[in-house]
This record gives C-alpha cells, structure tokens and sequence, in this order.
C-alpha cells in the first residue's frame, strides 16, 4: 500500500492531476477556517458524495472549484468512483468503508497542507 507522499509523487507525474491548485481566494477560506473545520467538510463530502454504493450523478458530483477540498479531489482523483477505481483500483459498486474513507480525506489534507506551504 502506497504512501500519502508516495501517492501524491505519483499524481504530480499526472499533467491533468498536477494542473490543479488552490487559488488565493480557496488558500485565504481554507487558512480563515482552519484546517480542522476543512477536514470536517472533507468527511461531509466524502461520506454524502462518495461513499455510497450507488451514486446517480457519479462522474459529475464534484465542482472543480468554489471549495479547497472539491479542487483536492479532483487533483488526488477521488472526485468519482471512476477515478477511485482507475487510480486506486476501488470497486465502483461498494460503499467505501470508513477505513477508505479516512484515507481519503488524509490524502485530501496533505495535498490542501502541500498547496498552503
């Protein structure tokens, strides 16, 4: 099982993955609101946007911006199950388990820390 940091080499070699970064106006939320009150939002997300079994609208559920943690899915490809699945190879028609689910936002957090640096 990969590392975070080896996770995060791994989609900077990606030129759509490595395209995405906070914008001053995403850093100012993320560092207004503080990284506990954004990690709180990533489990909301994560938990009501990815994790069901069945999503109606997958592939298209998560924005590209307006969100610190929206922009760090699509870079860390845990914006749909289709990309869990290509990138990580995570059954599409599974709930994820919390266990997924905690890895996930760890993954998010570390790729919104590396953008704040």
């Amino acid at each position: 099982m990969a590392t975070i940091e080896e996770t995060l080499n791994k989609l900077s070699k990606s030129k759509f993955r490595s395209s995405f970064h906070l914008t001053k106006k995403e850093k100012e939320y993320a560092l207004s609101k503080g990284m506990d009150v954004i990690r709180s939002h990533a489990i909301d997300f994560i938990s009501q946007r990815l994790a069901p079994a069945y999503i109606s609208n997958d592939g298209s559920q998560t924005p590209t911006k307006g969100h610190p943690v929206f922009k760090a899915q699509h870079a860390c490809a845990c914006c749909c199950r289709g990309c869990l699945n290509k990138w990580y190879k995570v059954s599409k028609n599974v709930e994820l388990s919390r266990v997924q689910q905690e890895k996930i936002v760890n993954l998010l957090m570390a790729w919104i820390s590396k953008e704040l640096e």
